[in-house]
């Protein structure tokens, strides 16, 4: 979900909470964060336990600010490097909508790498001269290594107009130490939060009023100025009989609340209001539609905004006093006392939150909670839309911690199986994603369309430099007739799979669909691999300049989207680099399309990748081109079909005499085979050996030997692999 088009609860994580009823005034506090900020330090650092006020300082602080202020409220899910980076450049975009516009884009393309979403969000500030506050509350939430290291990095390079505030129970794993040597840093912490005696009279009202100037002093040494711990005295000395006598038994620490709540809180308030509290415990966000709807009440709203204004523990998330929170540690109190009251009913409770969720259009949420309540076959149910939305917004991290919630339930349903074959695939497990690939159609019903599988198989087989498997089932994807309906991400996979076997005019009628749909459907990896394929399939026609242009765009896609650094746009480079004029220029392109494409755990595109810079450097003089040449050629013998990759590299081979001149003139004369020399030839695209074959066709090795000779004699190759695309540049297979 995006900002504030998308359901109110999403909006409220880019706001601050709003002030409660009754705000203090702390002046001392303010200037601490105030100093630091005319002081131009990149981060100031507010971490304090929970109910130590943090958030209410900073958003009273940031509200008085002259300058715009960007505010982040982490949530659990955004330890997702594509959330938490999307969540935050949202956040920004409130303040300056043009980092939203272009860096938005970018973080999905990049999924989230941080190398390329910091150095992103910096240029975009930059070139804005207003200074910029950016607000992250409850950073204690993230446990990712990569939003860490990537956080770290925006501080490191932080303009002097941008300053970021953390707010956290515990200290993120930063180099805090070398930051505060070199003055990038400012603390405010649990002893600074701690209210003195005038704050906590102002905290307390007109409670404060029953007591002594001493029992005062008494009442924030037992709770030490913890802000929590005073809020839940003052409510307590509204019903105190005496006073004073409460204050000498009230002691402010974590233990003491967990008792106050059941034993003074909850106890405190109406049957209805317990109630209703242990029943919405379950809900990270509360509004009164949803309340009714989990609770079966009629009057939620009401109730809410009548709690919230008794309780500065319940959190206004916006204006308009429509979203509030429970504060974290009320909540997490609360869903204690529901576990040990109404164990039985919180199942029953997920599953209402779950269907408002789902009828109000925000499946994630849904999903969360039907795994909640464990309902694990309403949550699977929900994954064919939820999946393919987390797999197209790069969200890979949110979607596996999905999968291992259905626990074995993945291995019988073809949504999940499929879900996992890309998770391992976009992690470059291959064979684990061949394996969830298999058991994804082990388990399809009659009515699957095997067309949803088709992008992965094709991805899959072409990666293996297995261009038979992918051909089978882009021609089965063509057949269909309507490709251009289908998501982006098959037209783009199938148009590879004719362009890696020749196939001039279907590439290009599967390849110009997909840029359509890629446009359409904003898929900025499938819109930069289309584009290179476009390249690759010009280059095999002899059309080098088109193909330089599709280079050149493909790489300025690319670069928009994040993706510069990303493996799969090697082949941009390395193409741009050999239809290139100038010598310099070309060298430059070699360089990049070899240091990102050695990233590359596939054989059949770095082989592209290894002989095209190879060729170029030998055109250029460059002898250590053979070395590339000799590596590709290596990497192509690893391939069980190569396509037009061997073919190409062949040619590579014999104009820099580093191979004998291959006789091959594809398609020049007409070749006859017979019917035994066909059965063979269709098994030489697959795995099968010589006595594989044999055995299949009930023959004697001998007899397949002599009908391979046959086939490579009369299509003027030397080897099985040239064999397989002369004939189906004959059109033979």
């Amino acid at each position: 979900m995006n900002g504030d088009h998308e359901l109110g609860m999403a909006a409220t994580k880019l706001r601050p909470p709003a002030s409660p009823i009754r705000l203090v005034e702390r002046p001392r506090l303010g200037s601490l964060l105030s100093n630091a900020l005319a002081k131009s330090i990149p981060l100031i650092l507010v971490s304090a336990p929970a109910g130590s006020g943090k958030s209410t300082l900073v958003a009273a602080w940031a509200l008085g600010q002259d300058r715009p202020v960007a505010w982040l409220q982490i949530e659990a899910s955004d330890s997702d490097p594509v959330s938490f980076w999307s969540s935050l450049v949202a956040a920004i975009g409130r303040c300056r909508p043009e980092v939203r516009s272009t860096v938005g884009p970018l973080v999905i393309g990049a999924q989230g790498d941080e190398r390329v979403v910091v150095s992103a969000i910096v240029n975009a500030v930059i070139d804005v001269s207003e200074p910029l506050i950016v607000v992250i509350d409850d950073y204690h939430l993230i446990d990712s290594g990569r939003v860490h290291r990537g956080v770290e990095r925006l501080i490191d390079l932080c303009p002097p107009q941008l300053t970021v505030v953390i707010c956290t129970r515990v200290d993120p794993p930063f180099r805090l130490g070398r930051m505060r040597v070199r003055n990038r840093l400012d603390e405010v912490r649990a002893d600074d939060l701690r209210f003195d005696t005038g704050e906590a009279t102002a905290l307390l009202g007109a409670s404060a009023g029953a007591l002594s100037a001493q029992r005062l002093d008494d009442l924030c040494s037992r709770t030490e100025g913890w802000a929590a711990g005073l809020v839940l005295a003052g409510l307590s000395l509204e019903r105190a009989a005496d006073p004073n006598q409460f204050v000498e038994a009230f002691r402010g620490d974590d233990q003491l609340v967990v008792g106050y709540l059941s034993d003074e809180l909850l106890d405190a308030m109406s049957a209805g209001d317990r109630q209703r509290l242990l029943e919405t415990a379950v809900l990270d966000h509360l509004t009164g539609r949803l309340i009714d709807a989990v609770t079966g009440s009629v009057d939620g709203t009401g109730w809410l905004a009548d709690v919230a204004n008794r309780n500065q523990l319940i959190v206004r998330l916006d204006s308009t006093g429509e979203w509030f929170r429970y504060h974290h540690l009320l909540r997490d109190l609360l869903l204690l006392e529901a576990r040990r009251t109404i164990p039985t009913r919180l199942p029953e409770l997920h599953c209402r939150a779950a269907e408002w969720f789902a009828a109000n259009g925000d499946s994630h949420q849904a999903v969360v909670h039907r795994f909640a309540a464990g309902d694990i076959p309403g949550a699977i149910q929900l994954m064919y839309s939820v999946g393919p939305d987390l797999l197209g917004r790069g969200q890979i991290r949110t979607l596996r911690g999905f999968l291992e919630q259905a626990r074995d339930a993945a291995t019988t349903d073809t949504a999940c199986a499929l879900g996992w074959g890309w998770c391992e695939y976009l992690s470059s497990r291959y064979e684990s994603a061949q394996h969830w690939l298999g058991i994804a159609m082990d388990v399809a019903p009659p009515s699957f369309d095997p067309l949803i599988a088709a992008p992965l198989r094709i991805n899959l087989a072409l990666g293996s430099g297995d261009i038979a498997t992918a051909l089978d089932c882009a021609q089965l994807a063509s057949a269909s007739g309507d490709l251009w309906q289908r998501p982006a991400e098959l037209a783009t996979a199938v148009g590879a799979a004719y362009t890696w076997a020749g196939m001039h005019a279907d590439a290009r009628l599967a390849l110009t669909v997909a840029l359509g749909r890629c446009k359409a459907e904003q898929r900025m990896t499938a819109h930069v691999l289309t584009l290179i394929y476009v390249a690759i399939d010009e280059v095999e026609h002899g059309d080098n300049a088109t193909a330089h242009a599709a280079a050149v765009e493909a790489v300025a896609v690319a670069a928009s989207f994040g993706l510069a650094n990303y493996h799969g746009v090697a082949p941009a480079f390395a193409i741009r680099g050999h239809t290139q004029t100038d010598p310099d220029e070309a060298r430059a392109d070699v360089t990049q399309a070899l240091e990102i494409g050695r990233r590359a755990t596939t054989d059949l595109g770095l082989a592209y990748v290894l002989m095209t810079c190879g060729d170029t450097l030998l055109d250029l003089g460059d002898d250590s081109g053979t070395a590339l040449i000799v590596e590709a050629r290596a990497r192509i013998e690893r391939c069980i079909d190569p396509g037009i990759a061997g073919r190409h590299l062949a040619r590579v081979e014999s104009r820099h005499h580093l191979r004998s001149p291959s006789t091959d003139t594809a398609g020049s004369h007409r070749v006859r085979l017979t019917e035994r020399e066909l059965a063979v030839l269709r098994y030489l695209p697959t795995k099968l050996s010589q006595r594989d074959i044999a055995a299949a066709l009930y023959v004697s090795m001998n007899t397949v030997k002599t009908h391979a000779n046959a086939i490579f004699r009369k299509l003027d190759v030397s080897d099985r692999k040239s064999a397989v695309q002369a004939a189906r540049d004959r059109h033979l297979l």
